[in-house]
């Protein structure tokens, strides 16, 4: 450990790994615990050289985690069945009474077929490490896995991964970067033909809403850092959740997503119908006509409509109680504003996050309806495997958990930045409008990325 910024903390996490070899061991799974001072969390994981690396930061709290290595990983590159997982994580529970261990991770869009190298179509870490701020305080967290592990291999590999520590540095500069190429899959002609599909008469009949995506490559003369580029977004969309996964130094996904796809604490649930975009004003009062605009524009409320109902649907089987906003409100972010209805539910006694994540994911904001038809349309016409993009990303917890649906999203490779943007397609829609609002949603980043 280089001089670190916590070493007084890393010292004293030490001496609680040494008195683990003098005590009995009750739970497989045991985290230990220190607190100290706040620090720029991404500084700190951007520096940090052992994989994964992971960041955390909710939409609605001052709350923000960065987390290295792993003690436990559950990894399917190939066919997930829900139920199988669900069950991984229910055994991983029983394991330990500490009510505080967090798995973090993320499930792909579509889980039926094959997804990116290491991210697999469901990749939840405990890690090994795991700072949490709240306010000035952080809390460094060291997590050890006694089962079918040896207890001295165990401690031992805590102690290693504490020796890497790195002490913060300042993010590296995001100085603009000059486009090599640029290419859109699916291209415009393309996409053109897939809306014109979307919106025909006997189509949308029976299947009322289909969300098509794009995915940008973009070419670029050096490599990225992507906590440099999480940080400087991050600055501009602070009412977002922002959050990272990276699994090895070739690539890393990254996303600014302005949509939650649930909060459960203990068998309480908040949700939303985030649906139906514009663009921002020049100024409070040109935004503010652009925002009426929006409520009174029939096909983006009929859109956000379709989306609160299927929600509601999909949760009154699970729910005793399930409520939401019958008039949608502005959600305004830094380039576009979106239609937004919160709902709540009082779930059933033992419901399962995987039962939440199933009935709820993908939502009809990033899929369509009904699902299955729309999913189908996707998968055989949209020309390329969404990954995680679209997919969930968040953390389970005993008592509570989070997930937001990874829209506003890049998966950074060298030298490479792959962007992603997905418009609902419903009766009326314009193909050029809509393919607008694909750059529209990807203005941010990249304003920040490169140099035109």
């Amino acid at each position: 450990m280089t001089g670190h910024f916590f070493s007084s903390q890393f010292s004293e996490l030490i001496a609680k790994l040494e008195q683990l070899r003098l005590v009995p061991i009750c739970d497989p799974i045991v985290q230990l615990s220190v607190e100290g001072p706040a620090l720029p969390l991404i500084s700190w994981l951007s520096a940090q050289t052992l994989y994964p690396k992971i960041y955390w930061h909710g939409r609605d709290r001052d709350e923000d985690i960065a987390a290295i290595g792993s003690c436990k990983s559950f990894y399917f590159a190939d066919q997930v069945d829900d139920n199988a997982l669900a069950n991984i994580y229910q055994q991983q529970r029983n394991k330990t009474n500490h009510q505080d261990i967090r798995y973090y991770g993320g499930l792909a869009f579509d889980r039926s077929v094959e997804c990116w190298p290491e991210f697999g179509r469901a990749h939840f870490i405990l890690p090994r490490i795991e700072l949490r701020r709240n306010g000035n305080k952080v809390r460094i967290l060291v997590n050890l896995n006694f089962e079918n592990n040896d207890l001295e291999d165990e401690i031992q590999a805590a102690l290693n991964a504490i020796a890497t520590i790195q002490k913060p540095q300042p993010l590296s500069p995001l100085n603009k970067l000059s486009l090599i190429s640029r290419s859109d899959l699916p291209n415009y002609s393309r996409w053109k033909e897939l809306v014109e599909q979307v919106t025909q008469a006997n189509f949308i009949q029976s299947t009322p809403k289909v969300v098509l995506s794009r995915h940008s490559q973009i070419d670029v003369d050096d490599n990225i850092d992507p906590w440099a580029v999480l940080a400087c977004w991050q600055g501009r969309n602070p009412n977002s959740f922002q959050f990272g996964f990276q699994f090895s130094p070739e690539r890393a996904f990254i996303s600014c997503s302005p949509e939650r796809l649930y909060l459960r604490r203990q068998q309480e649930l908040f949700t939303e119908a985030l649906a139906g975009t514009t663009v921002r004003g020049l100024n409070p009062d040109e935004d503010n006509i652009l925002a009426q605009a929006l409520l009174d524009d029939c096909k983006n409320s009929h859109e956000n409509q379709l989306v609160r109902k299927h929600i509601v649907d999909a949760l009154t089987p699970l729910s005793q109680y399930v409520g939401a906003d019958e008039q949608p409100k502005i959600f305004k972010l830094n380039h576009i504003q979106h239609l937004h209805r919160s709902i709540r539910a009082q779930l059933n006694p033992g419901v399962s996050d995987f039962e939440l994540l199933r009935a709820l994911h993908p939502t009809p904001a990033v899929g369509g309806l009904p699902r299955h038809a729309a999913l189908n349309f996707i998968r055989q016409r949209e020309g390329y495997a969404r990954g995680w993009y679209a997919g969930a990303c968040g953390y389970l917890n005993h008592h509570e958990s989070e997930f937001s649906v990874a829209i506003r999203s890049a998966l950074i490779e060298p030298r490479r930045i792959n962007l992603f943007a997905g418009a609902g397609i419903v009766a009326g829609s314009n193909p050029e409008e809509e393919w607008q609002e694909l750059e529209n949603k990807l203005a941010t980043v990249l304003s920040i990325l490169i140099d035109f």
